[in-house]
């Protein structure tokens, strides 16, 4: 199939987005990457009279240190991620899961912040916002407002920006030194989305847990916090035996959809491999830096 026909606008600041959307009464879309829109245009999923194209507006672009926060410009590419050493530093989750982002084609041009508003459940970025407790910034023609991560994501492919907004930036609490981050997915290709998928980040005193946030992807209509299995956790040294208690949690905290190729049994078992695996990964990387204290 092929796109209905659109016209084309590019913006050059937010203003002239938002202009252009007023100019349209709303039946348009923003571009910024284009890896998930074009597609839908082509399948016919979404036929807007106008594509306003955001990806030049220079002030949703750049990583760095703002008033104490990691700001990542909504335009900045999936394979920055993997490059930055901004993001390296201060937000070495992104930089775990950025590999499992489809293919190096797609991360080249896809944004962190076209993947987030589409909150597609099955997309890893929207999951490790949500274990690195992140601000959205968010600018409409009304002006700008920050909302976090937690309560963003409504449901399938539903969020928090109203009509007309557009997100500018992802705010990070910069990575410290007790800091301890995973990131793994279970698929059955590189590259194929994921059956189950999770990033957890945690602070830990010694080898004991003092805080742990831990989201999945692929398991509902939208990114899931496990609050249950951080509670199992919380307070406690990450032995096989606590291990063991957040993963018996998981069926508490994910109701996962049968697909035709994968039961919720089935997948709910892959989370709670998954979620050993993380939690032994930062078990071990506690109490060998306790060794070395």
């Amino acid at each position: 199939m092929k796109a209905r026909a659109f016209e084309y606008a590019k913006a050059t600041s937010l203003q002239d987005a938002f202009d252009a959307f007023a100019r349209a009464s709303g039946d348009c879309c923003y571009l910024a990457g284009g890896q998930s829109l074009i597609p839908s245009l082509s399948l016919r999923l979404q036929a807007p009279s106008l594509l306003i194209d955001i990806s030049g507006i220079g002030d949703m672009r750049g990583v760095g240190i703002v008033d104490g926060m990691l700001r990542i410009g909504a335009l900045t590419r999936h394979a920055e991620m993997l490059t930055s050493p901004e993001i390296a530093r201060h937000a070495p989750l992104l930089r775990l899961a950025a590999p499992h982002v489809a293919h190096p084609a797609i991360r080249n041009k896809g944004t962190i912040g076209g993947t987030i508003a589409l909150a597609d459940p099955a997309a890893e970025f929207p999951a490790v916002v949500l274990a690195l407790d992140a601000e959205l910034e968010i600018a409409g023609p009304g002006g700008r407002r920050r909302t976090k991560a937690d309560g963003f994501f409504k449901g399938l492919y539903e969020t928090g920006l109203e009509p007309g907004e557009i997100l500018t930036a992802i705010l990070v609490r910069p990575f410290d030194k007790r800091d301890r981050c995973a990131f793994d997915e279970l698929a059955r290709r590189r590259g194929d989305y994921a059956i189950v998928g999770a990033g957890v980040q945690g602070r830990f005193h010694a080898e004991q847990v003092e805080a742990l946030r831990i989201a999945f992807l692929s398991v509902g209509p939208a990114p899931v916090r496990a609050r249950n299995a951080e509670s199992a956790v919380r307070g406690r040294t990450l032995s096989p035996a606590v291990i063991a208690d957040a993963q018996a949690t998981l069926h508490l905290d994910l109701d996962p959809a049968e697909d035709a190729q994968t039961s919720r049994a089935t997948r709910l078992h892959l989370a709670r491999v998954l979620l050993g695996r993380l939690l032994g990964k930062l078990a071990r990387e506690a109490r060998n830096e306790g060794g070395r204290a």
